[in-house]
């Protein structure tokens, strides 16, 4: 009967709803993509400092907006 990942699917979209409400998805949804980007970012940051150390050269600065301290 739940034999694909469609049937897995629907039914957790359809517990979100029941358990959360459907003003919260949303910002379930948001706050799920910014985990997931932070996640990527430093699994980045790690596979350069890994390359780095791997070639024997200190590794980088990270490339992002410079954060200035007040």
């Amino acid at each position: 009967m739940f034999d694909s990942i469609d049937d897995w699917l629907i039914i957790a979209v359809v517990a979100g709803i029941l358990f959360y409400g459907s003003s919260k998805i949303p910002q379930l949804a948001h706050s799920l993509g910014r985990s997931v980007g932070e996640f990527k970012k430093g699994r980045l940051e790690v596979e350069r400092e890994i390359k780095a150390e791997a070639a024997g050269t200190a590794p980088s600065a990270p490339s992002g907006p410079a954060v200035r301290s007040p």
